[in-house]
């Protein structure tokens, strides 16, 4: 089996024997053709998993994601890149079919929006000047400034914490907003997702990655609450991009190592949603049907 995008097979094998059996060829009909765009929207500036492109548009891991599950649900695609802050709002208003953006799935999220299974595991890692005083626990974040882009989970952690850890919290409107703080000396750290994080030290030798969250949380595919048919869709083109490799290739280009083979990205989880949150349906057993 050759993978449809990277043109080589696919790098593992999930254990999802039952989904893989019922793998089989589809072709876009002339109605499909003529469907209209799916409108997503994403952050543009949370590289690299969506960053402005020479050219004009945007690229990065969610951008690949976004358009490959257009071609799944045979539908053209068309991107939406705006602040993070609006992305939610906007969904919930209709402006957005779902949501390309790396969603943290939280208790309080699940409760306003469906989700689809998780398809990254998501820590929260901070981000400081190369040379500086290592954060070797969250005590030490005591009368610093710490970073975050605005509306964020890492925002709401912030909030919840801050006053825990005696920290000052500053919120940008964008993740880069917050990094530059950090390098223009306004903040200490930024905290962010861990992909985020290692893509920004990647790109910056003065920035270095500091201490950790564990947060056993996921990245997910938010739609509207009422919505159960697109996330039926969306979950299962999920579920195939799982396995036939889509998804560690894609986590190999943009994050340059291979995901875990027990990671939200290789693992196919039963029925609908993310397994144990709100609006999830480990009952009810699918087989998905892959392109």
């Amino acid at each position: 089996m050759t993978h449809p995008v990277f043109g080589r097979p696919p790098a593992v094998t999930l254990v999802a024997a039952a989904c893989v059996a019922a793998l089989a060829l589809t072709a876009p009909t002339p109605a499909d053709a003529q469907a209209a765009p799916l409108v997503l929207g994403l952050d543009g500036t949370f590289a690299p998993h969506a960053m402005p492109k020479l050219g004009g548009g945007v690229e990065g891991f969610n951008v690949d994601m976004a358009i490959e599950l257009g071609a799944r649900l045979n539908r053209p695609v068309e991107i939406v890149a705006q602040e993070w802050s609006g992305l939610i709002p906007g969904l919930n208003a209709g402006k957005f079919d779902f949501l390309a953006a790396p969603t943290t799935v939280t208790p309080e999220r699940a409760e306003n929006m469906l989700f689809t299974e998780g398809y990254l595991n998501t820590n929260y890692q901070f981000v400081i000047l190369a040379g500086a005083d290592p954060i070797e626990s969250l005590d030490d974040l005591a009368g610093k400034v710490i970073a975050v882009n605005k509306g964020s989970a890492y925002d709401s952690w912030g909030r919840a914490n801050a006053e825990t850890y005696g920290f000052t919290l500053e919120s940008y409107g964008t993740n880069s907003d917050a990094v530059q703080a950090v390098m223009s000396g306004r903040a200490y750290a930024n905290l962010a997702g861990n992909t985020v994080s290692a893509w920004a030290v990647r790109k910056n030798r003065r920035l270095e990655l500091s201490y950790i969250i564990d947060t056993g949380l996921v990245w997910s595919i938010p739609l509207r609450k009422d919505d159960e048919d697109m996330r039926r869709m969306v979950e299962e083109a999920v579920e195939c991009m799982k396995l036939d490799g889509f998804f560690a290739d894609l986590h190999e280009k943009w994050f340059g190592y291979a995901p875990a083979p027990d990671s939200a990205t290789m693992t196919v989880f039963a029925g609908y949603g993310v397994p144990g949150m709100p609006g999830s349906d480990p009952t009810d057993f699918h087989v998905p049907q892959c392109n």
